[in-house]
């Protein structure tokens, strides 16, 4: 029954859903969303924060007491997870509070600096792929030149017909590529889902 309950739950939410997704109906549309769902979805927001709270605090707290590779960075999460609970709740999230402080002057400057760092990572990743060691790589390499040609005042001077090949590279080819991704990804999505909804899936409950 541990295992029984839950995944009811789980199956006939689903189907729900799937009925509200796909039945344009009042009932499912309104009354389903706004009357049931919306409500149930606030209620437990809550919980599920804190569940991941409990989760993560369990796995730095693991990796302390295991002394896995790198445990002394957990000590950094604690700390930070604590002054920053304690702003939020002493001085509020208002504009001008402790709260808001961190985050224009610590968060903001440290996600900055992580997004800074991509650009490093793509240029080693572009480096990687765009060697012309096959026909493919050769297509994506000359591709990739020619679209980031257009892209600066360069290449307009180097031919006046760069920023339309672009144009057509990634209307043409590039988003029939992203197209068959997106494909894959939502058949992936709907296997998934299938495999949860009918029982096959049960690793969130525990199992193997």
């Amino acid at each position: 029954m541990k295992k029984t309950i839950p995944l009811l739950i789980v199956i006939v939410g689903g189907l729900i859903w799937l009925a509200w997704v796909f039945i344009p109906h009042r009932l499912l549309q309104d009354v389903f969303y706004y009357d049931f769902y919306l409500p149930w979805a606030r209620a437990m927001a809550p919980f599920g924060m804190l569940l991941g709270v409990m989760s993560l605090s369990m796995m730095h707290y693991s990796k302390i007491k295991r002394k896995a590779p790198k445990w002394q960075y957990s000590f950094f999460f604690f700390a930070g997870f604590i002054a920053t609970s304690l702003a939020g709740f002493i001085g509020g999230s208002q504009k001008g509070g402790l709260y808001m402080w961190i985050f224009e002057n610590m968060q903001m400057p440290m996600s900055a600096t992580m997004f800074s760092l991509l650009a490093f990572y793509m240029a080693s990743a572009a480096y990687k792929a765009f060697r012309a060691r096959s026909p493919e790589a050769t297509v994506l390499l000359i591709a990739a030149i020619v679209v980031m040609l257009a892209q600066v005042p360069l290449g307009v001077k180097i031919s006046k017909y760069l920023p339309n090949i672009s144009q057509w590279i990634l209307d043409v080819p590039n988003l029939a590529s992203k197209r068959g991704i997106m494909l894959g990804v939502g058949l992936g999505s709907v296997a998934t889902t299938l495999k949860i909804m009918l029982g096959i899936e049960r690793s969130y409950l525990g199992g193997d």
